[in-house]
């Protein structure tokens, strides 16, 4: 693992933006918009998570996860902390956050549970926004036409999820976890990321009055099943997951590294993990 260094983005999200802010697309709008919503919810579940899980580690395996875990709960409390703020505009443009309650309602069951679930459920989300970031920078195109602060945040957050990519995995490994509840995870992770997103985008384009548009579908299908799509082209990094010998760390960070090198204006570090 890399030093994991906590940035403070250096971007005005006091003033609000449109709903469609990106280049004025619907779609795209309101599905970023979806997925912002299950942000602060979800990175805290990631951190208690992590709390959680390296308690139950040796102390000698504490004291080397110390930094790592350090900067991966650094981060993700800054993006937490963020998406905070960018939903606010949301939500007063009258979105309403029906993502987040389903969420806090299934993490109520899996704290029910061991530390390791908790633990193997953050890594099936982890690798998820990983992939998801991986694509983001892989097409700056996306976001082409959206304000400049805008743009800035998501590639922002892009580069860091695939800069802590490799962290919870590692911790579920030195719990002793194991392949078959991982991949379990994964599938039911799944079933709930792919329907969660599409509910909460639909509810969003529904409000925004945009749902029945065929314009609206176009853009749907442009940007994720077309060869390019998010879900097409990420396909075969999802499937790696299932992989006896897959490592996080086998996905390039190469864009990564370079926009967080390019945009260092952009932020300002504020702590590192080493």
């Amino acid at each position: 693992m890399s030093d994991l260094t906590v940035r403070k983005l250096l971007i005005d999200l006091e003033a609000p933006f449109e709903l469609r802010w990106n280049g004025g697309d619907a779609f795209t709008s309101a599905f970023m918009n979806a997925l912002s919503m299950s942000f602060p919810v979800g990175e805290q579940f990631f951190i208690d998570s992590l709390r959680r899980g390296v308690k139950e580690l040796s102390p000698d395996l504490q004291a080397s996860f110390a930094k790592d875990i350090k900067g991966f709960i650094g981060q993700e409390a800054t993006h937490r902390r963020i998406h905070e703020r960018f939903n606010h505009h949301v939500l007063n443009q009258g979105m309403v956050n029906h993502w987040e309650k389903r969420i806090l309602r299934r993490i109520a069951l899996i704290n029910q549970k061991k530390a390791i679930h908790a633990v193997a459920v953050t890594t099936a989300y982890e690798h998820y926004t990983s992939v998801f970031a991986a694509w983001l920078l892989n097409h700056p195109d996306f976001l082409a036409q959206a304000p400049q602060r805008l743009q800035t945040l998501w590639m922002w957050h892009a580069s860091e999820e695939t800069e802590h990519r490799s962290v919870s995995f590692d911790i579920y490994r030195a719990m002793g976890g194991n392949e078959v509840w991982r991949k379990r995870w994964m599938i039911t992770v799944t079933v709930f990321f792919l329907t969660d997103i599409l509910r909460q985008t639909c509810h969003n384009l529904w409000r925004d009055g945009s749902l029945f548009k065929l314009n609206t579908w176009r853009s749907a299908w442009r940007h994720l099943f077309a060869k390019e799509g998010l879900f097409t082209s990420s396909y075969a990094s999802w499937k790696q997951y299932f992989r006896a010998d897959f490592h996080p760390a086998q996905h390039d960070d190469q864009l990564s590294r370079q926009w967080l090198q390019t945009h260092q204006q952009s932020y300002q570090a504020i702590g590192q993990s080493a």
